[in-house]
């Protein structure tokens, strides 16, 4: 049996979300047309009123509704620490875990050298320039812990050095509540490289 086109086009167009294949398209519109089709329709208004509206911080390269976004326009953040996150989530993370009260610069991506991704894709450029027009006394490296990540951390790093900007990383290793025969030997090897004294 074939399917209608309307809903092909809706599979098809379901499939643009990450970690959605056919099927999982499939059924997402199947329920959306048989149980909640008012919900499609306020996903559908709420979907183009964020792709019209949000657009990035002119700063930090979040994703915000005005210019500057709020963390950037307050004033009871600490202008002299800079985090540097590779998305816009990464921010909410932190924020949520209420443990930096700096700025952020938001890469939206990773080096990849294979994938053609350089430091202007990144926005490395625009970050140098803030570097050299802000007093930035630490950058705060929190990149992802892969390699395109550690490649990342280390152009930034060598870009606050030569400014004489101090360059930190987030600590990386064991979660708190894990047992140590279920964490992977490239965390615990960063674990025991990161070790500090109790």
């Amino acid at each position: 049996m074939s399917q209608s086109p309307l809903i092909n086009k809706l599979v098809d167009a379901l499939r643009c979300l990450p970690g959605v294949g056919p099927k999982s398209a499939q059924r997402i519109a199947f329920h959306i047309l048989e149980r909640d089709r008012d919900g499609a329709r306020r996903l559908s208004a709420s979907l183009l009123d964020a792709v019209d509206n949000i657009k990035h911080c002119s700063s930090c390269r979040t994703f915000s509704e005005t210019d500057i976004c709020t963390l950037c326009a307050s004033s009871s953040r600490i202008r002299t620490q800079l985090c540097i996150v590779e998305s816009p989530a990464d921010v909410l993370a932190i924020e949520q875990s209420n443990s930096f009260k700096g700025l952020y610069f938001v890469l939206m991506g990773h080096l990849s050298p294979i994938d053609g991704i350089g430091p202007e894709d990144i926005g490395l450029d625009i970050l140098a320039s803030r570097l050299d027009n802000e007093q930035i006394d630490e950058v705060i490296i929190a990149t992802n812990p892969t390699v395109e990540g550690e490649v990342t951390a280390h152009y930034i790093s060598e870009l606050a050095h030569s400014r004489n900007i101090r360059a930190t990383r987030l600590a990386h290793g064991i979660p708190i509540g894990g047992e140590l025969e279920y964490v992977d030997s490239g965390t615990l090897s960063h674990a025991f490289s990161g070790r500090r004294d109790i």
